[in-house]
């Protein structure tokens, strides 16, 4: 059982994004008991001063390939792209995660404390995905949910994956018609089903029949305008909810986009231009989207950009015209809402898991560091002095 704690004293980030002066946190049993002022200290407490500190959620990324890409490895360690079909329903990310990955101690010493690790962008279809805790020997013993999406990818990833071994797809149109008929397929599956009319299962049209019954959004890796029209196009089409990950040119349809009432995730800013869909690229979109009224969580990608840099790329959003309340929610509440756990973490409040962060100054400013990383009440990193 993790201990009694009060952090005491503190500069407290708000759920509304807003710095609250001189509070307490009350942390038992791994949860958030209380925030407030002068809570007085509870019978057996440990008391950590947070005089002079500013104190935040754990921060949340909310589109990584953490232990499935695992850094310094190479093929071995490739495990996020299952490139024998341009469909795979099938798998599942946490089937390919190795807690042992050290972009998992990058992540609690930046005070990253929940992601969302996913198949990579090779397929039309990539696959479940699971949202963890940043710290466990087990992936097990991390998952906050699981699965928390199907992975689906349209642009140039398929076409090159695939149009280079000769196989389909190799236009924009082949990869909006394999989506099409496998969604088509998964509804005269769970019809079927649903009849009694099947008798051998299929796990990948079972994993797709979890998204027409609305249990997991599709989250669509879409950079171009044109493929972001078109994911919201076939969300229309087969009635079922979805993000947009990455989103690059989200700026030139943000209306169209705030219409459909979709999710964004926006990044990885901090990469280069390497491809064709980058050229838009730029810390405009995610302060463009966020005015036009749709939700947004700012990522890493993590291996594209370390997740140690997901802060560093809220700051740059800051920089360019994001206000400041809006880029916390981004890596905080807002990224909650986006993975469908905003019940137990993405904010200090009684109830929710103890996932807290102290910093020695403003993060925002980044000559400050983190100081201490909790996750569900326990210290999982401290700095050295």
């Amino acid at each position: 059982m993790a201990d009694k704690i009060l952090i005491t004293n503190g500069r407290v980030l708000a759920p509304t994004g807003e710095w609250v002066d001189g509070q307490d946190i009350v942390i038992e049993g791994g949860k958030v008991q209380a925030v407030t002022r002068e809570a007085g200290r509870p019978e057996g407490a440990r008391v950590i001063d947070a005089s002079g500190k500013w104190v935040t959620p754990g921060l949340i990324d909310v589109h990584t390939h953490l232990g499935v890409h695992e850094l310094g490895v190479g093929r071995e360690g490739a495990d996020f792209n299952e490139t024998s079909s341009p469909v795979t329903p099938e798998v599942r990310a946490i089937d390919g995660i190795n807690p042992m990955d050290s972009g998992f101690q990058d992540a609690v010493r930046a005070g990253v404390t929940t992601v969302q690790v996913m198949p990579g962008s090779a397929n039309v279809i990539g696959g479940e995905m699971a949202v963890l805790k940043t710290r466990g020997r087990v992936v097990d013993e991390m998952v906050v949910r699981a699965p928390s999406g199907m992975k689906a990818a349209f642009g140039e990833n398929p076409k090159r994956v695939y149009g280079g071994k000769d196989k389909a797809p190799v236009t924009r149109m082949g990869v909006a018609a394999l989506f099409r008929q496998q969604l088509m397929k998964a509804q005269d599956y769970l019809r079927q089903r649903e009849q009694g009319q099947v008798a051998a299962r299929d796990l990948g049209l079972e994993n797709l029949a979890k998204v027409l019954r609305g249990e997991i959004p599709l989250r669509v890796h879409a950079h171009r305008a044109d493929d972001i029209a078109t994911v919201l196009r076939l969300a229309r089409e087969f009635g079922v909810t979805l993000t947009i990950e990455h989103c690059t040119e989200g700026h030139l349809i943000a209306d169209r986009i705030a219409e459909a009432g979709v999710r964004v995730s926006v990044g990885p800013t901090m990469s280069a231009r390497s491809k064709v869909e980058l050229a838009n690229k730029g810390w405009h979109t995610v302060a463009a989207l966020a005015r036009a009224g749709v939700p947004v969580s700012i990522t890493t990608d993590h291996p594209v950009v370390a997740i140690d840099y997901l802060l560093t790329a809220v700051v740059h959003a800051v920089r360019n015209g994001l206000d400041e309340r809006t880029a916390w929610q981004a890596v905080t509440i807002n990224a909650a809402h986006h993975l469908g756990v905003a019940d137990r973490v993405g904010s200090l409040e009684a109830g929710k898991d103890a996932d807290v962060v102290i910093w020695s100054g403003d993060p925002l400013d980044l000559r400050n560091r983190v100081e201490m990383t909790l996750i569900e009440g326990e210290v999982v990193y401290r700095a050295e002095a």
